[in-house]
């Protein structure tokens, strides 16, 4: 139960600006670029029609769509924070879950590649 409340309050200092995203697949940490970057690669870089995946929203070019995946991230470190870790291991599986879920046909794949990449920066 300690770690759990550590863990709750290190997200919630995140969102209050520390900028750092405790992973606990590998005790690694990403800031919101770093998975922000890796994503981009995921989502087929500059050879997509969907800059970062983005296909929900509507979004202008690549700086708008960036802006668009960094707000996802960062709103998913409170949703995580507030009850995400309750049905998500880590934060990077929550993360897929809204994402980009299982549900959806294609993203089996969408975690392991983030996570490769990430672990490549």
């Amino acid at each position: 139960m300690q770690t759990l409340k550590f863990v709750k309050i290190y997200v919630i200092l995140i969102v209050l600006g520390i900028g750092l995203i405790c992973v606990s697949d590998s005790m690694a940490e990403y800031s919101k670029e770093e998975i922000c970057s890796a994503i981009w690669i995921v989502e087929g870089g500059n050879k997509t029609n969907y800059p970062y995946g983005i296909k929900s929203v509507n979004c202008n070019g690549k700086e708008d769509c960036k802006n668009v995946c960094f707000n996802t991230v960062f709103n998913n470190v409170r949703r995580y924070a507030d009850y995400g870790f309750t049905t998500h291991a880590t934060f990077l599986e929550f993360l897929q879950s809204r994402y980009c879920p299982l549900s959806d046909k294609g993203c089996e794949n969408w975690l392991p590649n983030l996570k490769f990449y990430l672990e490549k920066e």
